[in-house]
């Protein structure tokens, strides 16, 4: 008898050497805008290990901007949603969308106008012109309607997309104003065939705030708030990678196929620290009356929707 249990023992001990580990979580997402800095973070950290060591499997899908960022997360197709538009975020929540803030992801505006035209030098001049958004909802969307009220523009605002597709608009004279975040654009502005016209801080109602955020799918936050709570850890992990490794640049720089002289130049310049810092919301107080000023919300969101609608998850 003492044989069998010893022989069962040593069974039980070799099984548990030999199993497999427990696989990592699936957390699936999409992220608006492919390449611009601030919206690396998650891809940064994957090539890096930091959401492996954290039990995370990643399953990242790009969009053009917010809009269709926002819709999957609303369905439940994906669970993430990264780089939404803070005002289209909240206008889906008004509604009734089944959406989540779990953290900031872009406070203050990278993001630039520019023009080829040797005629439009200000946003003045875009009277009568086209000026470019990505998507529906978007951060650029909602910069350009604020452009539009406080500078009393007659321009006409038209959805593009991406920073790549508005390059091609522009330089084909399809549009006359396109947007862009750096790195896009930076050898064209030194070769000087494009120039800045505006950036999103010359909008007043947008300046120093807290312009994009991440969401999840609330049902996903509901019954998977542990994972989420890990995917957070990691992002604020691969922050601190970002700007205090150099092996950041590198993996940037080689997944774009820039230098990383341009890597550097694109964070150093473009995006301090602070400005994808996710713990905070910047200038929540004015967003949810710019949000009815602009069009977004019927009314402001009160507190305690507020309260319901943002759940980062502590440090």
């Amino acid at each position: 008898m003492k044989h069998v249990v010893g022989l069962a023992a040593a069974a039980i001990a070799m099984a548990t050497l030999t199993a497999p580990a427990a696989a990592d979580d699936l957390v699936k997402m999409t992220i608006g805008q492919r390449g611009n800095w601030d919206t690396s973070i998650t891809h940064l950290g994957e090539k890096a290990g930091i959401f492996k060591k954290h039990g995370l499997q990643l399953e990242m899908i790009y969009t053009s901007g917010s809009g269709e960022t926002l819709q999957p997360v609303i369905s439940g197709s994906v669970d993430l949603g990264l780089a939404v538009g803070t005002l289209g975020a909240m206008a889906a929540y008004s509604k009734g969308a089944p959406v989540r803030i779990i953290g900031a992801q872009a406070t203050g505006a990278a993001d630039y106008w520019y023009a080829k035209n040797p005629a439009i030098k200000t946003l003045k001049d875009t009277n009568g012109h086209t000026i470019a958004f990505s998507t529906n909802g978007s951060s650029t969307h909602g910069i350009v309607t604020a452009f539009m009220k406080q500078y009393d523009l007659k321009a006409k605002p038209t959805a593009v997309g991406g920073p790549a597709a508005n390059l091609t608009a522009v330089m084909s004279g399809q549009i006359d104003v396109g947007w862009a975040a750096p790195p896009f654009g930076l050898d064209q502005l030194d070769k000087k065939e494009i120039r800045i016209i505006a950036t999103g801080n010359d909008a007043a109602a947008f300046k120093g705030q807290t312009v994009r955020l991440n969401i999840a799918n609330a049902n996903f936050l509901k019954d998977h708030k542990a994972v989420v709570d890990r995917y957070m850890k990691a992002y604020r992990e691969t922050v601190d990678f970002m700007y205090n490794d150099p092996k950041a640049l590198k993996i940037y720089s080689e997944w774009l196929n820039i230098s990383e002289a341009k890597a550097k130049r694109t964070r150093d310049d473009f995006f301090p620290r602070s400005s994808v810092e996710p713990d905070k919301i910047t200038g929540l107080d004015t967003i949810v009356k710019d949000a009815v000023t602009l069009k977004f919300t019927a009314n402001e969101l009160t507190k305690a929707q507020l309260d319901d609608l943002i759940q980062i998850p502590p440090r």
